[in-house]
């Protein structure tokens, strides 16, 4: 793989649009002791115009193998990323014919300190210093998690498979559809049901240890966890009890109902922003999701509140503005403190 790096700045140019992804099959085991991962994924494309160079979205990837098959036709490609444009080129020895073609890559990551693409987050258990792996994507950060063309507009579903050992909770945007052990027992692989289709920064999954405190909506139609460090559970109550009832309020505000089959809200103890609405795995920060019913203010059952609210608003009704889920949050926090 041939990597181009320089320090001056390059003139922003978006992906060619000859080549588009409709769904991305990932496969990723992250090692939380060594933090790095490895990473498979096969990427289902439409070509529209016959090309030997397909370009996508890569930083702080090692792409140790690239190809692509059409029907029985198999192609292998070299390698060039660009670490300025973080793009990553392939390099086709024929062109790629139009139609619906499979790109297959193989590569290599590090789960970095910086709160950003795939991550580590450290926290404390049994008096010990442990790391979770945690993904925040927005805006263009999934390109460093796996080869991707990370722009909101171009959409696809996603299908993810994650290896991790056998005592951690791993999480993803929808339910677990199979999981199998390995022959050591040290070893669990989970795979997740396909998303509905969205843009990358969407994608969410997190590795680490958990308690959860769970409920179904008033409908029973939407299962909704909140998951809290281990010995904590009984802080996620509150976050629980305001998005049970917010997300049918939601459907019948809009009258769309919510799409997915479930919502886990996750406290995560290395985390930027206030939280990110992850589809189906909503992540926060400690402070705006647990509340100690023993010493928590009201102003801290305010925020969490209000943060929930918000979050939850913004997943299947992302269409419409930011700034109205806002004042929709407010109206929501208003009803919370009459009723709660």
């Amino acid at each position: 793989m041939a990597i181009r790096s320089a320090d001056a700045s390059v003139e922003f140019k978006r992906l060619p649009t000859n080549v588009v992804p409709s769904n991305y099959n990932v496969s990723l085991t992250p090692d939380l002791s060594a933090f790095t991962f490895k990473g498979e994924e096969t990427v289902r494309v439409r070509v529209s115009e016959s090309t030997s160079k397909v370009l996508l979205n890569s930083i702080d990837l090692v792409i140790s193998s690239a190809s692509a098959s059409c029907g029985a036709n198999k192609y292998t490609a070299s390698v060039e990323l660009d670490n300025v444009a973080e793009v990553a080129t392939l390099t086709f020895e024929e062109e790629l014919p139009v139609g619906e073609a499979f790109l297959h890559l193989a590569f290599t990551g590090i789960l970095n300190d910086q709160m950003k693409g795939f991550y580590r987050s450290m926290y404390e258990q049994d008096g010990e210093q442990r790391y979770a792996a945690v993904t925040q994507f927005e805006a263009t950060d999934a390109r460093r998690c796996f080869p991707c063309w990370d722009e909101p507009a171009v959409k696809a579903t996603f299908d993810i498979t994650l290896t991790v050992p056998t005592d951690r909770v791993a999480l993803s945007n929808m339910p677990v559809v199979s999981e199998t052990a390995s022959e050591d027992a040290k070893l669990k692989t989970l795979v997740f049901d396909t998303t509905p289709v969205m843009s990358t920064y969407l994608v969410a999954f997190v590795v680490g240890e958990f308690d959860f405190v769970e409920a179904r909506t008033s409908n029973d139609r939407i299962l909704v966890r909140v998951w809290t460090p281990v010995g904590k559970r009984e802080q996620g109550t509150f976050a629980l009890d305001v998005a049970v009832r917010t997300l049918p309020y939601y459907e019948e505000w809009f009258g769309i109902e919510y799409p997915l089959p479930k919502a886990d809200l996750v406290a995560i103890s290395s985390f930027a922003a206030g939280a990110m609405e992850n589809w189906g795995l909503i992540t926060y920060r400690e402070t705006a999701l647990l509340m100690d019913p023993t010493a928590s203010s009201a102003h801290s059952k305010q925020w969490i509140a209000l943060v929930v609210g918000h979050e939850l608003g913004a997943l299947p009704w992302q269409y419409f503005r930011l700034l109205f889920f806002f004042f929709l949050s407010l109206f929501l926090f208003c009803l919370v403190l009459l009723f709660c």
